[in-house]
């Protein structure tokens, strides 16, 4: 997992609340065997029309947020079932934060195993950030994960809470694979005295 401490980037508005899972990577794609390509697939259905147009006034396809890596959208964003593909389908797209009101709970959780900084601020900023990020060409924002805070270069600030095994973990870069692996001379110790004990019982 990439390591997460400062990032600026052009910001991505997604002005929707209850935004679920479905339609953050629909059903027909959970699949796939492969953990990788589906950001493809993020907003499928929202991204282009039945016959497959792109949509052009969709914000993903819009070229004023072109390789922006900061969403901003509505509260309870990622609702619905607790599929982790909608972690995936985001942090393959290239978004490293996502900055809302609130999250659905498991959603919150698959998020940071996958690299995805989650950022709740009050409606009242987020609402400002939609607004900022919709009528200023380029607008970016720069999130410190060290710092916990939000800031423009126009004056906005906003902190956020963050539990600090979940800031530790970001911040290092550690999914949980990582973490087991950081106790890997440990589990061999370990290993090899199981083994020599389990040959010692078979001799007796």
């Amino acid at each position: 997992m990439e390591q997460f401490r400062t990032l600026t980037s052009v910001v991505a508005p997604l002005d929707r609340t209850n935004v679920d899972t479905d339609q953050i990577i629909p059903k027909q794609f959970l699949k796939r065997i492969e953990r990788t390509g589906y950001g493809d697939f993020l907003f499928f259905d929202w991204r282009q029309t039945p016959t497959g147009e792109p949509v052009p006034d969709f914000v993903l396809n819009d070229p004023r947020y072109k390789g922006a890596q900061i969403l901003v959208a509505g509260k309870n964003f990622a609702c619905g079932s607790s599929r982790e593909h909608a972690a995936w389908a985001l942090s393959d797209f290239g978004f490293r934060v996502v900055i809302a009101p609130t999250f659905a709970d498991i959603f919150f959780s698959n998020a940071g195993k996958n690299g995805i900084v989650l950022v709740r601020i009050s409606e009242e900023k987020v609402a400002e950030l939609l607004k900022n990020a919709q009528t200023i060409p380029g607008y970016q924002l720069t999130v410190s994960l060290e710092n916990q805070t939000v800031t423009d270069n126009k004056g906005f600030s906003a902190t956020f809470e963050i539990d600090p095994f979940r800031k530790y973990c970001l911040i290092e870069g550690l999914d949980d694979i990582g973490l087991t692996l950081r106790h890997a001379a440990a589990l061999d110790a370990f290993e090899a005295k199981h083994d020599e004990a389990t040959w010692l019982k078979a001799k007796i």
